[in-house]
């Protein structure tokens, strides 16, 4: 039986070095609010939802099929259709090990009857697809470009990562699961195997955190080969180019993320572990250097990146079209792997900063309030009212104007499910000296230093519907607190146990003291409406602004317009009336002005089909 590391947080990253050291789900807990409302909705509708929708469409019957020994006759779906499973079976592991499986049973039976379909698939010398390798199928490795393999092996190891961080002691079999196929990866493809990488990243990042969970440094290894191999042509040139692959320079060469934005975002991320576990600073360096031109030039306003749907790609430089916009979710997701690792690795509050920007505009975008449809382009202009989808029909993936319950590429729902089950993990860290609160929820924090020192307090807030959020000390102790101030709170105040409050510019404070058991601090973040400008270098959105308020990006819907948005003008400033932020605006066909209100981006077309723009005209 292979032992794990028991001691290590149960958290998706968790890498050998780095500046930061991560907390998992027994150490910082959502206990409420916006995130706890969406991880709520996600454990009690989406995991079923998703269950529901693999088993009809036939994604884990593949895996039936394949035991069975009658494929291909009956398979079903795309050829990275098995990706969907261990996504799913990740979030299921991340839920369970957030809400105790004891406290459902159910959940858990779940989780092992998926573990055994899929083990009753993998051939004995590990390989594990539905889609090749068998007769009548292609053969094992034969379209790398495009058929996923490796792919949709990165995702299994990211499953039992998830499985062996939350429940080391398990025996259901997972780990082995994924040991066994990680060990044909690199006799398949080490040094002295295949010199080839997978036309999708996955496998890398993969590898590094299942090389990390079992303590096996080839694992990791070989994902530093993978790494190293892109940008080396090995893949067939296509009409898109070897770019969108990143298989046109070296990772160590680029000077942003380009081409296929998932694809991008995951080999950044991969790329990242590579680098923080091998020291290897010029890569990290190069890395760093990547996210920055990527995040000023080719992010959109909500955190979206990918401005191309023919290719789901990263445009050129300022290349950013509202009504063009394409922002999968999954590329949102990608980036939040890729910042995370490089705040673990650096410390930076820039990089919890577009965190919580994608987080908000992004990924809470994604789910309808039920947790049962999604988006899977996020637009920031809707040019006409979209057409609500059939409960019972799979969308095409794009075509979809309104939240869809499932696409023919359905790589959307189970990432965001695998990522709400894991994101309180994702809200604070620790180092030598204190711990450091990167995302604001209500959430319970308790750990302890490297020397012994426990920390221990408590976070209540209405964030972002208010700015208060207030951090209530458990537990008598020495140590500094660290307070993320985000970049746009530019008068934000700190009131620490009654002393006089202070100015807190942003990027990060600090309170170093010795606490006492019910000391409170205060953190107030401005929450008033405020105005964005584009870059002038962006020509879709020059002569147009866009309102925030706090973390959230705010569209105008024509449901509260009046009209189509396309006749919207602004006249003035925004305001906060009665909750809600109302804009001035002036109706360009009929020339009559009225104060309408803005909703939240994540909340558009919740009441229906809309017309919908986040920037607008100022004349």
């Amino acid at each position: 039986m292979t032992m794990f590391d028991t001691t290590a947080p149960a958290a998706p990253v968790v890498p050998a070095r780095g500046r930061l050291r991560p907390l998992g789900l027994s150490e910082a807990t959502i206990t409420g609010g916006f995130w706890g409302d969406r991880q709520r909705v996600n454990g009690e509708a989406t995991l079923a939802h998703i269950h529901a929708r693999l088993e009809s469409e036939g994604w884990l019957p593949n895996f039936d099929l394949a035991a069975a020994g009658t494929l291909p006759s009956g398979r079903r779906g795309r050829e990275f259709a098995d990706s969907e499973v261990y996504k799913y079976l990740e979030a299921l592991a991340w839920e369970i090990g957030r809400t105790d499986a004891a406290a459902d049973a159910a959940l858990e039976e779940r989780f092992r009857s998926v573990v055994a379909r899929i083990a009753a698939a993998q051939e004995a010398d590990g390989y594990l697809n539905t889609m090749f390798g068998r007769p009548g199928q292609r053969e094992r490795w034969s379209d790398l470009e495009w058929g996923h393999e490796l792919y949709c092996l990165g995702h299994l190891f990211q499953a039992a990562v998830a499985r062996i961080r939350t429940r080391p002691d398990a025996e259901d079999g997972l780990a082995g699961i994924a040991q066994r196929a990680a060990d044909l990866v690199c006799r398949e493809f080490g040094s002295a195997g295949r010199d080839a990488i997978c036309g999708h990243a996955e496998v890398e990042v993969g590898l590094a955190e299942l090389g990390r969970a079992l303590g096996e440094q080839r694992l990791i290894d070989q994902a530093a080969l993978f790494v190293e191999r892109h940008g080396r042509g090995t893949l067939r040139d296509i009409e898109w180019s070897r770019k969108y692959f990143q298989d046109d320079v070296p990772v160590r060469a680029a000077d942003a993320l380009r081409g296929h934005a998932v694809r991008a975002n995951y080999l950044s991320a991969g790329a990242t572990d590579v680098a923080v576990d091998g020291g290897d600073d010029v890569l990290l360096d190069a890395l760093r250097s990547q996210w920055d031109r990527t995040v000023e030039r080719r992010t959109y306003v909500t955190g979206g990146q990918g401005s191309h749907h023919q290719d789901e790609a990263f445009g050129d430089d300022w290349e950013l079209p509202a009504d063009r916009a394409y922002s999968e979710t999954c590329a949102g997701i990608g980036s939040i792997m890729f910042s995370w690792r490089l705040l673990l690795a650096t410390g930076s509050p820039r990089y919890a900063d577009l965190i919580e920007r994608t987080l908000f505009n992004v990924v809470a975008t994604s789910p309808a309030p039920d947790g049962r449809s999604f988006y899977y382009a996020n637009t920031l202009h809707q040019r006409v009212p979209g057409v609500p989808a059939d409960p019972e029909a799979t969308s095409q993936r794009a075509s979809s104007s309104l939240r869809a319950p499932w696409f023919e590429v359905s790589c959307c729902p189970p990432n965001v499910a695998r990522t709400f089950a894991s994101l309180d993990a994702y809200i604070a860290t620790a180092d030598d000296e204190g711990v450091q609160l990167h995302q604001y929820a209500s959430a319970q924090v308790r750990t302890a230093l490297p020397d012994g020192r426990a920390v221990a307090f408590d976070v209540t807030t209405a964030y972002p519907a208010d700015g208060l959020i207030r951090i209530t000390i458990t537990e008598d102790g020495e140590w500094t607190l660290t307070l993320r101030v985000p970049a746009w709170a530019s008068d934000a105040k700190l009131r620490v146990q009654g002393e006089t409050e202070q100015a807190a510019e942003p990027g990060v404070i600090e309170v170093r003291r010795a606490f006492r058991r019910g000391d409170v601090i205060e953190l107030v973040l401005p929450m008033h409406p405020r105005t964005t400008a584009p870059d002038p270098r962006v020509d879709a959105a020059r002569g147009c602004i866009a309102v925030e308020r706090g973390p959230e990006v705010l569209a105008l819907e024509s449901v509260d317009f009046g009209a189509d948005v396309v006749d919207a003008v602004v006249i003035g400033p925004p305001v906060e009336r009665d909750g809600r932020v109302v804009l001035p605006l002036r109706d360009r066909s009929t020339d009559a002005a009225a104060d309408v209100p803005l909703v939240a981006y994540h909340d558009w077309a919740q009441r229906g089909p809309s017309t919908m723009r986040v920037w607008i005209p100022t004349r």
